[in-house]
């Protein structure tokens, strides 16, 4: 497997809950309400190291079949590297208390949700990560699908200190007319991309295209903005998702590892001015 890197940025070491830390083995978890978009009351699901002393947090935006077992599952696997981690319901107004199938195509029949409120909800579940005893203050995000498109447009529009966006479409391309989302590309934002952005993605995958890519990599480059794209031959789109066929494994487990690397890089430390 090749892996193609484009990075914009000063190079910086590893730290904290990347690779250089102690693993956490003991966690909590379980389902919370936070604060969302307008001050909504949304579900969401928070895991968190039991271990003494501060730490970033991650927000994780779950992909578009819904907020499920398997992006659960991601939010534990943070607190056990080491960090505090919250995945809002994104779904929760459309379907409350539905099964994610459900959820999800309650979501899709009224187009998805809204840029407006996913920003809202982002916002909450960063809030109520900072908010925590054990909060150093720092807070990043990631998508997987459509989360990745979320992922880059919760880092253009609030204060962040890092971002992954694991193939996430239409950032560049716009929606094709059969897919039910009432989404825009949001190449004309990343001005306001407020903190360094990972970028994992399949050289196999159609949405986003190799094409649309290199069009977020040239304009990163062109805005100055820290970036470091991976593009993983042999992989398509979903390849980290591990109940899939588009499941593979080499390509994820290397994805992993960066991303390890890049929040222990950025969400280790005290905590920088946000506003």
């Amino acid at each position: 497997m090749t892996t193609v890197t484009t990075t914009k940025g000063p190079t910086v070491s590893a730290g904290s809950a990347g690779t250089n830390a102690p693993a956490v083995d003991a966690i909590t978890a379980g389902t919370i309400r936070i604060a969302g978009d307008g001050g909504d009351e949304i579900e969401a699901y928070e895991a968190r190291p039991l271990a003494p002393g501060s730490r970033g947090g991650v927000v994780v935006i779950h992909h578009r079949p819904g907020y499920d077992a398997a992006s659960k599952e991601i939010v534990r696997t943070f607190a056990v590297l080491g960090f505090n981690a919250i995945c809002p319901n994104l779904f929760w107004r459309d379907a409350p208390g539905a099964s994610p199938d459900d959820a999800a195509a309650a979501s899709r029949a009224v187009g998805g949700v809204s840029d407006e409120r996913l920003i809202g909800d982002v916002a909450g579940a960063a809030a109520a990560l900072r908010a925590l005893e054990s909060s150093n203050g720092r807070v990043g995000t990631i998508g997987y699908c459509s989360g990745g498109r979320q992922s880059v447009l919760a880092a253009c529009n609030l204060p962040l200190d890092a971002a992954v966006d694991c193939y996430g479409a239409f950032v560049v391309e716009p929606v094709p007319e059969d897919v039910a989302m009432n989404v825009v590309p949001i190449l004309d934002q990343m001005e306001g991309l407020s903190c360094p952005l990972l970028g994992l993605f399949g050289a196999d995958d159609a949405h986003p295209s190799p094409d649309a890519v290199a069009a977020l990599h040239d304009e990163l480059e062109r805005l100055g903005k820290p970036h470091d794209f991976h593009t993983f031959t042999g992989a398509g789109h979903a390849f980290f998702a591990v109940d899939r066929p588009s499941y593979r494994p080499e390509a994820a487990v290397e994805g992993w590892s960066l991303i390890a690397d890049w929040f222990g890089r950025y969400l280790s430390g005290s905590s920088r001015a946000v506003g």
